[in-house]
């Protein structure tokens, strides 16, 4: 077999023999707390979120490091779903003026709020999420769930935002879906003084700003890519679990603050 290989047998017994390295100790022992930062994340996480809450503990490695041992141990985030559709316009409706212009820079909290909503499929169906996202720290101001797409949902999440946030005259950019352009949304705003900003239509780029506050509850729903055997159907049996399930995307550190925990940004009464 050496003769086969082109290798010296006392090459090849010094290999055979030689005892692990001091790498491969270290990589054994940093695969644990990388698998315990995937499975707390909901396997949403991938190596730049986990080298930097990795960092945030204290164990200084390279994220090229932490990919390579992802890679080994087979951990890879999950896939989303084929996306549905969560925005019906109403034509019969002018929409309100765009006062952001794909800005989403704020200089403190509650300036600019964005606001979305997106489905959550369930054991008992599908639940419908809408959040008051404050562009500040992407902090998650207001949120609400239902179980249809009706105008009062948005209404919790952004009656929610107020009463936590008790802004003066915060801009609220959202798309064009019939819920924010309906009347009773247009005469909570003037009632609660906020400015109601919506966007073009089918631009992805006025969405992309808040559809990451959104994302962990429905990743998580999905197999994962390594996965030979994906689970069958959602995860989330119920809003109760649901609800619980949400709290990991409040800790989940984020790219746009350095990925730093929005919970670091600034306080909720801010």
């Amino acid at each position: 077999m050496s003769r086969s290989l082109g290798i010296s047998r006392s090459g090849y017994h010094a290999w055979r023999d030689r005892p692990p390295s001091l790498r491969s100790h270290a990589d054994a022992a940093l695969a644990e707390p990388i698998k315990a930062a995937h499975a707390g994340s909901r396997a949403t996480c991938g190596a730049p979120r986990i080298h930097a809450e990795l960092i945030d503990d204290g164990i200084q490695l390279g994220r090229k490091r932490i990919e390579r041992l992802m890679k080994a141990a087979g951990i890879a985030c999950v896939s989303r779903r084929k996306a549905a559709r969560t925005t019906f316009r109403d034509d019969r409706i002018r929409p309100a003026c765009d006062l952001v212009d794909r800005n989403f820079y704020a200089d403190e909290p509650n300036q600019l709020w964005v606001a979305d909503n997106t489905y959550v499929p369930t054991w008992a169906g599908f639940l419908y999420l809408a959040v008051v996202l404050d562009a500040f720290s992407r902090r998650i101001v207001g949120w609400a769930m239902g179980h249809n797409l009706k105008a009062q949902l948005v209404l919790d999440a952004m009656n929610m935002a107020i009463a936590q946030r008790k802004p003066c005259e915060v801009i609220q950019h959202c798309d064009q879906g019939s819920q924010y352009t309906s009347v009773a949304f247009g005469l909570r705003c003037k009632e609660a003084g906020v400015r109601p900003s919506m966007g073009s239509v089918g631009d992805a780029y006025d969405n992309a700003f808040v559809v990451r506050a959104s994302s962990p509850p429905s990743n998580a729903s999905c197999p994962t890519v390594a996965s030979s055997r994906p689970r069958p159907g959602p995860e989330w049996p119920s809003s109760v679990s649901l609800r619980v399930g949400t709290i990991p995307g409040v800790v989940i550190p984020h790219s746009v603050i350095s990925h730093q925990s929005i919970t670091k940004g600034e306080p909720v009464n801010g």
